[in-house]
């Protein structure tokens, strides 16, 4: 509710000197009085001046664009010379939004007869005032903040887009909307990310729009490639309006969308205001005063555009098959790269969501489990038989290997089926679904900006679970988010909390498992059995990428199996799927094509 306009007229003392009898007011104190009352109070204050029409015909035009709610004046001091008299005063103007312009001013004033009057100018109002010229408030608006990836590249900044309008009044929408459909077709062949439309969808809305219709929005390059091509068909108005525009439009645009989404209120920013002389026409002559618009902070994203345009292109490698990647920060929890093919993408998130079988990439979680309940070490003698029959389920090594007994360390290298079906059979029922949690495996994330599932693990109450659960199979399931969250918490040591959009206000929130500090002894362990991985076991394909500490996995199920590499590198881990792409060498080839993007090898 906007506040009544108080008058306040503060007049300060006049100090006479005082003799045997006390003079007369001076007369022009009180014109002055009477004229700072009346413009105070928005009244008639034109009546005191020598042109009441064009007084108050220019008060009014200051008041009214100041959209002032109050006037406070103060007269200060009043000089009289004959017939002229100079007064000094203090305007103080209560603008919209608990605002004040506060200035010194002056006028002069004039007798004539027994009447004094102010004689009227534009600087009675304010004192840089010229003819024909009134004060106004305007919004000085702030500049929209920037969304910075983790490695300090922008992904949203503020920029320009064209929104594309189409008169329904004019011409055949039907054939409006075709020659669009065209065109925007033909752009694309340059520009994947140059949107399409249903013409004969877009032309039905149209016709329920009396005027113009909204028909979508392009890039600052797109629009004006469209406007263009377009510029001999009627009824088509581009406008330009500001926005957050990407400076990569292909860089993880479902991501980045949601980003955008959710980032919104934090990028605006605080308007500043300025109150300027402006004409009649409103042109702005000069600034007299006001307050600077305040920029937001950037706004935080761990998305980096470096591991993610790797992780895209190692993905790309195979367009032909259901090929995602997630990598991660390990010692922050940031998502750096959610990358996935095409096909992929025809699941949806299937990185961030899809529910497989993690195959022997789940080892990593076993190996742990028996480090913790059975006291295994990577020395400890375990049996890895080609086949093994454990309470009615035959167990079997890919292609039937046998390493006999062996060192722990060696059965994990080599990924042998039959030992983790054995060190989780004689676990506990829940123990290794509590490793899991420890690693993040099983834990529900609210991640703000992203929907993710990490995945299941059976409690294992009955004997047959926990045996094909030890190998990855049976009813483990892992999204490829869920196993780099595992790689993760073998990097760092404790299970992080993964996040997207920084800042307090966007924290995640964890269902279930704390991220405490594994155990020194048994995390020491677990990292030298996944290094020898790579430098003696199945990971060999990551040996070049420098020091790799790793899991393969391919994983059986009806129709062939899916090829997985999980693992991490310094302060960066990573879960790499191909959906039926059989063996994983395959997962492990193309997370070596994303280190040497990385690399730039």
């Amino acid at each position: 509710m906007r506040r009544s306009i108080l008058s306040a007229v503060t007049i300060s003392s006049l100090v006479f000197a005082l003799g045997a009898c006390t003079p007369k007011p001076d007369q022009a104190d009180n014109a002055a009085e009477s004229f700072l009352e009346s413009l105070s109070s928005h009244a008639e204050p034109g009546e005191f001046t020598d042109n009441p029409d064009q007084a108050q015909e220019e008060i009014n035009s200051s008041w009214d664009s100041l959209q002032a709610e109050g006037l406070n004046t103060s007269l200060n001091n009043v000089r009289t010379n004959g017939n002229v008299a100079t007064a000094d005063f203090t305007m103080d103007w209560d603008l919209p939004g608990d605002r004040n312009f506060q200035y010194q001013s002056q006028m002069t004033l004039t007798k004539t007869q027994d009447d004094w009057t102010v004689r009227w100018q534009p600087t009675v109002m304010h004192p840089d005032l010229g003819a024909n010229q009134h004060l106004e408030l305007r919004t000085v608006p702030a500049e929209m903040a920037t969304v910075v990836g983790s490695d300090g590249a922008a992904l949203l900044q503020p920029g320009t887009r064209y929104r594309v309008f189409v008169d329904t009044s004019t011409g055949d929408l039907q054939s409006t909307m075709r020659q669009v459909a065209i065109e925007l077709d033909a752009m694309r062949a340059n520009d994947e990310s140059v949107p399409s439309i249903d013409a004969e969808a877009k032309a039905k809305e149209a016709e329920q729009v009396d005027g113009e219709f909204s028909l979508l929005t392009l890039n600052q390059q797109q629009g004006l490639d469209l406007k263009n091509r377009m510029s001999r068909v009627e009824g088509l108005r581009f406008n330009e309006e500001q926005a957050m525009v990407r400076p990569d439009p292909n860089f993880a645009p479902d991501i980045m969308s949601r980003v955008s989404s959710v980032v919104e209120k934090d990028l605006e920013g605080s308007n500043g205001w300025k109150v300027v002389a402006a004409t009649s026409e409103g042109s702005e002559v000069r600034e007299l005063g006001g307050q600077d618009a305040q920029t937001a902070p950037s706004v935080d994203v761990s998305l980096s555009k470096k591991v993610q345009d790797a992780a895209q292109a190692a993905v790309d490698t195979r367009s032909d098959a259901k090929v995602m990647m997630v990598v991660m920060q390990p010692s922050t929890g940031g998502i750096l790269a959610v990358a996935q093919t095409q096909k992929a993408d025809e699941d949806g998130d299937a990185a961030l969501m899809g529910q497989y079988p993690p195959g022997s990439t789940f080892k990593i979680l076993t190996a742990f489990a028996g480090m913790q309940n059975q006291g295994l070490t990577p020395d400890s003698i375990v049996g890895c038989p080609g086949t093994q029959d454990i309470g009615g389920r035959i167990v079997a090594n890919y292609n039937n290997f046998s390493l006999g007994n062996t060192a722990l360390e060696n059965a994990f290298a080599k990924s042998c089926n039959t030992t983790f079906a054995q060190v989780s059979t004689d676990l506990q029922p829940g123990q290794l679904q509590q490793t899991a949690k420890q690693f993040g495996l099983g834990v529900d994330f609210n991640i703000e900006g992203l929907d993710t599932i990490t995945g299941s693990v059976p409690r294992g109450d009955v004997m047959l679970e926990r045996t094909e659960a030890g190998y990855g199979q049976g009813l483990d399931l892992a999204s490829p988010f869920g196993m780099a969250m595992v790689a993760s918490t073998a990097a760092s040591g404790r299970m992080p909390t993964p996040y997207l959009i920084g800042g307090p206000e966007h924290r995640t929130e964890a269902q279930g498992e704390d991220g405490n500090q594994l155990p020194k002894e048994q995390l020491d362990n677990l990292r030298r059995i996944m290094r020898s991985v790579v430098t003696s076991g199945s990971g060999s394909g990551v040996a070049s990428a420098g020091e790799v500490y790793a899991k393969t996995g391919e994983a059986e199920i009806n129709g062939g199996s899916h090829s997985w590499l999980t693992g991490y590198r310094g302060d960066l881990a990573f879960a790499t799927l191909i959906v039926l792409g059989g063996g994983s060498e395959h997962a492990t080839s193309v997370t070596n094509t994303f280190f040497q993007n990385l690399d730039g090898k």
